[in-house]
């Protein structure tokens, strides 16, 4: 049996039976995280970064920091470890809301994997309860038996938490990484785009939503910063000049992609728009 991380990933990724416990999971979530302020707020949208894995470094940093003052510190530094036990368990709770935030905008394969990184962060929390409760009643070698398994419960989860992260790119800008014309390009002619319609384009590898109001074009990339959902199949409101993600409710400001709702953390890059002749050119602004 391979006991790779990435070969346990690949174990859990198919288990179509965490589909279930995902969907009763997500609908809790859903009916207290509702898109608005509350949703901004733990998705990091007033930040412009995720707020998660920040969080996930005072955990891991606190419960890590006491199990070495428990191996290095001596009698003198257990009040300390155990301070540092109980800082990682507070600073666990607002990690999971952000996290269960964050999860329930994923799907197929990487929703369970986070399912599972939720339950072993589950797992990890109980112990260094356990592990608190134990020192507090003089049971020392007991609490440090506890909180030395949960930080194994912890690493692995960490791993898996990275596996989100950097192989399935949960809470990274989902344009990063678009080609986008630095130089004037062709993308339509104006009288082939409808007014006050959400119309996608194609200038040279990238994806561009075109948004006509009268003479003025606006232009977007048209793949949704948060989940890279295309916004040309999502919503435009005329009256505030915005336009509304599909998927997961994202808003962003026509005129230069600035996030007006999240959750999405990182703006639409923005272009420059021309007419010449009676065709669109389109490209990305210059960096001063």
């Amino acid at each position: 049996m391979n006991l790779h991380p990435r070969a346990l990933v690949e174990r859990i990724e198919p288990m179509e039976g965490l589909d279930g416990p995902g969907r009763a999971l997500g609908a809790a979530v859903d009916s207290v995280i509702r898109p608005g302020s509350l949703k901004d707020l733990l998705s990091g949208s007033w930040l412009g970064h995720p707020i998660h894995p920040v969080l996930t470094d005072v955990v891991i940093g606190a419960w890590s920091g006491a199990m070495f003052l428990d191996v290095l510190g001596g009698r003198k530094a257990r009040g300390a470890a155990d301070s540092l036990v109980g800082l990682g368990i507070l600073a666990a709770v607002p990690t999971a809301i952000t996290g269960l935030n964050d999860w329930n905008d994923t799907d197929g394969e990487t929703r369970r994997v986070g399912l599972v990184h939720g339950a072993g962060n589950a797992v990890a929390l109980s112990l260094h309860l356990l592990s608190l409760r134990a020192r507090r009643r003089g049971a020392r070698a007991r609490g440090f038996l506890l909180s030395t398994l949960g930080m194994g419960v912890a690493t692995f989860t960490a791993y898996l938490g990275g596996h989100l992260v950097y192989s399935r790119a949960v809470g990274v800008d989902m344009t990063a990484l678009e080609k986008r014309p630095h130089d004037w390009i062709p993308v339509g002619a104006l009288a082939s785009i409808p007014e006050n319609e959400l119309t996608s384009a194609r200038a040279g590898n990238a994806d561009v939503l075109l948004v006509r109001r009268g003479q003025r074009v606006f232009a977007l990339s048209n793949t949704c910063s948060h989940r890279g959902c295309p916004l040309s199949e999502g919503s435009m409101d005329p009256e505030n000049g915005s336009v509304t993600c599909g998927c997961h409710g994202s808003m962003f400001r026509l005129s230069d992609g600035e996030v007006l709702r999240g959750p999405a953390t990182a703006p639409q890059p923005a272009y420059q728009v021309r007419m010449r002749e009676g065709v669109v050119e389109v490209r990305m602004p210059a960096r001063s």
